[in-house]
C-alpha cells in the first residue's frame, strides 16, 4: 500500500505540475473550443485572477505532493479544485473524462490512505 500511495502521489504531482507550469508560462497553446466550455473559459480567463491564482495553487501543491511534505494540506487544498475539474468534464467536456476519473479517484485515494491525518479536522466538537 505505502508503494502505491507514493507511486499515485507523485503521478498526480506530476500531472498538476505540467498543468500549472504549461499555463503559468505558455508552453502549450490552448486547444480551440466551442460552445459552453468557451463561455466557461473565457469567464475564468476575464476575470484577469482567477486562473493565474489557481495554477499557482496547483504548482505550489504539486510540489508538495511530488516531495511528499505536506500532503495532507496539499489535498485539502487542491480537493475543490479537483472536483470541479472533475464536473466541468462531465458537464461542459467528456473528451477530458480519463484524466478528470484518475484525478478523482487519485484524490479520493491519497486521502483516505492519509485519513489518520484529518482526524482532528472532521471531529465534532
Amino acid at each position: 500500500m505505502k508503494i502505491a500511495v507514493i507511486i499515485v502521489r507523485v503521478l498526480m504531482g506530476l500531472l498538476f505540475l505540467f498543468s500549472s507550469v504549461s499555463y503559468l508560462f505558455n508552453l502549450i497553446p490552448a486547444p480551440p473550443m466551442e460552445g459552453d466550455m468557451k463561455t466557461f473559459s473565457e469567464g475564468f480567463e476575464a476575470s484577469g485572477y482567477l486562473m493565474p491564482l489557481i495554477k499557482v495553487t496547483e504548482l505550489i501543491c504539486s510540489l508538495a505532493l511530488i516531495s511528499g511534505f505536506f500532503v495532507p494540506l496539499a489535498l485539502v487544498i487542491l480537493f475543490p479544485i479537483i472536483i470541479n475539474i472533475f464536473f466541468v468534464h462531465l458537464m461542459l467536456a467528456p473528451e477530458g473524462m480519463p484524466v478528470a476519473i484518475f484525478v478523482l479517484l487519485a484524490g479520493i485515494f491519497l486521502a483516505y490512505a492519509k485519513r489518520d491525518h484529518y482526524r482532528g479536522l472532521l471531529a465534532v466538537k
